[in-house]
């Protein structure tokens, strides 16, 4: 049978309808005769029906993931993990340690608060500079590392001196955030020590450093000691220049005898000696303090006290207080890592009316090894000391015994 024009139209858009009922979309489509007016209008919603099933494909496709689980794949795959290939135990840590001119009780406790922890604890007497215990003697006496925040105790010290703060004085950290040095130093605030490496510049930051006895030999004829290094001229920018060396110590190393010499003169008042290690009962017996030089920090040491305190009570070092909570503590922390190995540092000093000790931790390792863990090392120290007695009274060296030691006398 003949189909006539019409009838064919009429066929094409009966199946074409049936066609799209079945896709749900039939009313939107027009059951008029054809036109050419009509011909735009079939095409035109021909592209509408297109784009809404691709719309649906993708929604559908998309559905199951939540938004918050996009963010946290976004998030996992943007996360950087840190490899350390160094343990954080080691075995054997006290092998060829000489030990014969040390406090025994100061040793023991050191050796039992580090464990099997890979590091070293150096203990001073900071009115005379005498190394009471050094355990590892291997990784004390070595080159050093980069001190981490421990390096904002000498920043912190510049800027008191320079006058560009003091430890009320709040400095901008971007915003509307500011923070003063005591809360700085308690929560070891990176951005306000960059802030304040800029404003003093290399050459006085490098300047105080030196004065402090960073980049010389710490101790005054100790067989095996190694030199730290200080930076002849500015960290490059790429790596943060003068503002991430006032952070992190970035480009320095730092020996743990050097920063037990400079926490010392903070404890006793200014007085940087040559830290000297008996090595015999007579040399104990014979021991007279040596002052490398006097620094002018007198005035400063109730700026920065407050802080190293505030570390302690409710800062980076609170884990102090897992142990030990008898005697007022304050100290530093530091956390940072180069080339695998991740460092830990917590240089301090107990506070009491009999006397001081400081005592610098300085772990090296992997994931297990941070400030916070250092200072939990300290804390199990003064608890061993505190046990057995170690702040009880007893006499102490007096200030004036001590001698100058002239600059041609030390071993380099």
């Amino acid at each position: 049978m003949k189909l006539t024009r019409k009838k064919a139209v009429f066929l094409f858009q009966v199946v074409l309808i049936v066609t799209l009922s079945v896709l749900g979309w039939a009313a939107t489509v027009s059951t008029r005769t054809l036109t050419s007016k009509t011909k735009s209008q079939k095409v035109t919603e021909s592209q509408h029906a297109r784009k809404r099933i691709h719309r649906l494909a993708r929604s559908r496709a998309v559905r199951p993931r939540t938004s918050a689980a996009v963010r946290r794949s976004s998030i996992h795959r943007r996360r950087y993990y840190e490899r350390f290939y160094t343990s954080s135990f080691a075995e054997d840590l006290t092998e060829g340690d000489v030990t014969a001119g040390e406090d025994a009780i100061v040793r023991r406790a050191a050796i039992d608060a580090l464990g099997n922890m890979n590091g070293t604890v150096v203990a001073i007497e900071p009115t005379s500079g005498r190394v009471l215990a050094m355990v590892n003697q291997k990784l004390a006496l070595s080159s050093g590392a980069q001190p981490c925040s421990t390096i904002k105790l000498s920043v912190a010290l510049a800027a008191l001196n320079e006058g560009l703060i003091s430890k009320d004085t709040e400095v901008r950290l971007g915003g509307r955030s500011r923070m003063n040095l005591t809360d700085a130093l308690a929560h070891s605030n990176n951005a306000y020590f960059e802030a304040l490496g800029r404003q003093l510049g290399f050459e006085k930051v490098s300047y105080y450093a030196h004065q402090y006895g960073l980049g010389e030999l710490a101790g005054y004829n100790i067989p095996r000691e190694k030199l730290g290094t200080y930076p002849e001229e500015e960290i490059s920018s790429k790596l943060g220049g003068v503002g991430k060396m006032c952070s992190f110590g970035e480009g320095i190393s730092m020996t743990p005898l050097q920063l037990g010499a400079l926490v010392s003169a903070i404890a006793n008042g200014g007085t940087l000696y040559y830290l000297q290690h008996p090595v015999t009962p007579e040399e104990v017996a014979d021991f007279q303090p040596m002052v490398k030089r006097h620094l002018d920090i007198a005035p400063l040491i109730p700026e920065i006290s407050d802080g190293m305190a505030g570390a302690v009570s409710y800062g980076t070092a609170r884990s102090v207080h897992l142990n030990f909570n008898e005697e007022e503590i304050l100290g530093k922390t530091g956390t940072c890592s180069r080339a695998g190995t991740r460092f830990g540092w917590f240089a301090s000093y107990a506070n009491t009316d009999v006397g001081r000790i400081v005592v610098v931790v300085f772990l090296q390792g992997g994931r297990p090894t941070f400030g916070p863990k250092a200072a939990e090392v300290a804390g199990r120290m003064y608890r061993g000391l505190y046990d057995h007695n170690f702040f009880a009274d007893k006499p102490l060296v007096p200030a004036d015994t001590a001698t100058t030691a002239k600059p041609e006398d030390t071993v380099h």
